[in-house]
């Protein structure tokens, strides 16, 4: 049993996904039925489907997916953390069909030219209102933002914040700091997990090895420890250095034999309550 905490879909005709270069390898249709036959033939069983836009279409569309098909155990989706009407709209949300799949609400804060945008007023009520419904918060930042996402998570204890992609680290440049001592300052806090994710698309597209990926995958291990980490492909981003199977055998080589129940199953089981 091996659950994918974090895969995306997108249909091109539906929207455009503007932050995929033209040209890119994957500005193109994925969707479910594509995912669905390289996660099971890979032995995963369940997945979690996140957001790509910040459109608010696009989770009622992901919560309609989630109650089709089996795969799909929970949906990270978005929605405007600023507006003023947040709780209804997350109650909203709730009530469509699939609505019981909503588990969590994420924000490309790595887009914002702000680096305390998580700080700001307006966006820590959003966050609060994101803790009252009983979801989870995914924190997508680049390294200079952790530390204000380190100062949101020790304001708001009640909201459960999950580190997307380890953070992006400069896996191709070889750097660990200041990114290994923020990471750690997020970690000392109950209320945080991490996601071992995006890794893969960090590092030298080209040339990667799981030798590469190896100081940054220690350093959250150590860090987070099994029981906060959890497992996600990053499909399709992902394909743009290594296919589906490939992600997942380089973090079962990554996490030690004995972390394997949690780091892939279990941890993602208990925070999204899947």
């Amino acid at each position: 049993m091996t659950v994918d905490a974090h895969h995306h879909v997108w249909d091109l005709s539906v929207r455009d996904q503007d932050w995929i270069g033209p040209g890119s390898p994957i500005r193109r249709d994925f969707t479910v039925a594509d995912l669905a036959p390289e996660a099971r033939a890979a032995g995963v069983d369940r997945t979690v489907l996140v957001q790509t836009v910040t459109v608010a279409e696009e989770t009622p569309e992901f919560l309609a997916l989630a109650a089709a098909h089996d795969l799909i155990a929970g949906v990270v989706g978005w929605t405007d953390l600023t507006r003023p009407d947040i709780a209804d709209e997350l109650a909203r949300l709730r009530e469509l069909p699939g609505g019981r799949y909503l588990k969590g609400i994420r924000h490309q804060v790595q887009g914002e030219p702000d680096p305390r945008w998580l700080l700001r007023p307006d966006v820590r009520r959003g966050l609060a209102a994101v803790a009252d419904a009983g979801l989870v918060y995914d924190l997508l930042v680049l390294p200079h933002q952790l530390p204000a996402g380190v100062e949101a998570a020790e304001a708001l204890p009640r909201l459960t914040f999950v580190l997307d992609h380890v953070g992006k680290p400069p896996i191709a440049s070889g750097g660990l700091e200041p990114w290994a001592t923020s990471v750690r300052a997020l970690a000392a806090l109950p209320n945080t997990v991490c996601k071992f994710s995006g890794m893969v698309t960090e590092a030298d597209p080209d040339s990667w090895t799981v030798d590469d990926l190896r100081p940054y995958a220690d350093v959250v291990l150590d860090a987070f420890g099994p029981d906060r980490l959890m497992f996600g492909s990053d499909w399709p981003v992902c394909t743009l250095a290594a296919d589906y199977g490939e992600v997942l055998d380089a973090a079962r080589q990554l996490v030690p034999a004995r972390d394997h129940a949690q780091v892939f199953e279990a941890t993602a089981t208990r925070v999204y309550d899947l």
